[in-house]
């Protein structure tokens, strides 16, 4: 593996907000860029939020985030994942490196060390086809269409609806 994953840190706060000022541009069409939103995510980590950094294991560069939102347990267990990758790693396959170790984490039970989710959606607005590309090498099937989903960009985003489950995973969870 080219990458790691990890949870975000106080010392993350400077790479953070460099990687997300270098990389505003590819951000920017689809999410907001928000280079000192560090310390606020730090502050929301918890039981309905998780968020995991991707890192380049050669250079311990920032290759991307991920959060993974709206974290709902008992008979639903499920999270939905928004993510950005960052300059110059977008476009070297570090970034869905990353997500396949977000996703085994997001599906492998407590006591193992995961979160212990059955079910994982990713929303992708329906013109951002390299997210969508991702979504898909990851296994996650198309599930429907959400008009004015998200408010981003001063304005109600359309998004496309994939999702995933443990049973649908690739490697055996549990």
């Amino acid at each position: 593996m080219r990458v790691t994953i990890r949870a975000p840190r106080p010392d993350d706060v400077v790479p953070y907000a460099e990687a997300v000022r270098r990389s505003a541009a590819h951000i920017g069409r689809w999410n907001p860029v928000e280079p000192d939103a560090m310390p606020d995510l730090l502050s929301r980590q918890g039981a309905g939020l998780r968020t995991f950094m991707i890192v380049d294991v050669e250079t311990g560069g920032l290759v991307g985030k991920c959060n993974v939102a709206n974290i709902v347990m008992a008979r639903f267990c499920n999270g939905v994942l928004g993510y950005d990758s960052y300059l110059p790693f977008v476009g070297t396959g570090r970034m869905t490196e990353g997500m396949r170790l977000v996703v085994e984490r997001c599906l492998t039970s407590p006591e193992l060390g995961g979160l212990g989710l059955h079910r994982l959606e990713i929303n992708v607005q329906p013109d951002n086809e390299r997210s969508i590309a991702l979504a898909r090498r990851l296994g996650f099937r198309h599930e429907g269409f959400t008009p004015r989903m998200l408010f981003l960009q001063d304005a109600w985003r359309d998004h496309e609806r994939f999702a995933l489950t443990a049973e649908e995973w690739p490697t055996p969870v549990r």
